[in-house]
């Protein structure tokens, strides 16, 4: 045993793990900053290929998109799972709350290429029955995102609601405020961080999604991963490293603050508690 309690086998098994999983993504950080075109051979340190992605139009005009549809579905899907939350945590048993909840689940473990076909079969039989959506675009994509989206941020919500102290309310109740009152005083204050920490997390999720967008995408809709990905299939390029490494970075730091916003949040809960 060593000083921080780990015996020397779950130490070793540790780094092996942290190595296996994050190696890849320093080496891809590294490489970014290689003054070759070829990605593979270290030829020293330069930034010109950060320099180069900033004049790339496609690149940043994909960006901009990626961002716009990430931000809609984010505010979106924080407005739909919380409502969903609420329904699941205080209605109480009412008709199909197991369908709901089923619903909700299978989201989150069902393959986003079969996700993604379904939507898109979907897409394709109400323009053929109502002739909407008259083609594939922002809209398409913004809605394909909300309906995975909306589901992790229900269950961040549930969460939070469940192990809340009601005491709070019923006291604002018994004060005569209304049910609105106390929803915007009292209750929204107290799930916040889960509401923030929800929205982060729809945001990366939106962001980093490259299977479903390319399902319900046309072609006046190029997302960044999917610019990504078909610059990658015609070979290496060193701006993707550094499109890549800016990424890791900006999702790095909405997971580590989502992070903590969860951590914030059990804190209270259990100090609450106590």
């Amino acid at each position: 045993m060593n000083k921080s309690g780990l015996s020397p086998f779950v130490l070793v098994c540790m780094i092996f793990g942290f190595v296996f999983l994050y190696a890849p993504i320093v080496m891809l950080v590294i490489f970014s900053f290689n003054a070759s075109r070829l990605v593979t051979v270290w030829a020293g340190f330069s930034t010109k290929w950060y320099v180069s992605l900033m004049h790339d139009d496609q690149i940043l005009g994909a960006a901009y998109l990626s961002l716009k549809i990430a931000f809609i579905n984010a505010c979106l899907s924080v407005i739909i799972g919380t409502m969903a939350a609420f329904a699941l945590v205080r209605f109480g048993r009412f008709l199909g709350r197991g369908v709901m909840i089923q619903s909700i689940s299978s989201r989150l473990v069902l393959p986003d290429v079969i996700l993604g076909l379904s939507i898109l079969l979907l897409f394709v039989s109400l323009q053929n029955t109502i002739g909407w959506p008259a083609q594939r675009g922002v809209m398409t994509i913004v809605i394909a995102h909300v309906t995975f989206s909306s589901a992790y941020v229900a269950i961040v919500v549930q969460t939070r609601l469940a192990g809340l102290d009601r005491s709070f309310e019923e006291a604002a109740f018994d004060l005569g405020a209304g049910p609105f009152v106390v929803f915007r005083t009292v209750t929204l204050p107290m799930i916040a961080p889960s509401l923030l920490a929800g929205w982060l997390l729809a945001f990366i999720l939106s962001f980093d999604d490259l299977v479903i967008a390319s399902f319900a995408s046309g072609p006046s809709a190029t997302t960044l991963p999917m610019v990504i990905f078909s610059k990658v299939r015609l070979g290496l390029n060193p701006e993707v490293n550094a499109l890549a490494t800016i990424i890791v970075a900006l999702v790095a730091v909405g997971v580590i603050f989502a992070g903590r916003m969860l951590q914030r949040q059990a804190d209270e809960r259990a100090g609450g508690k106590a």
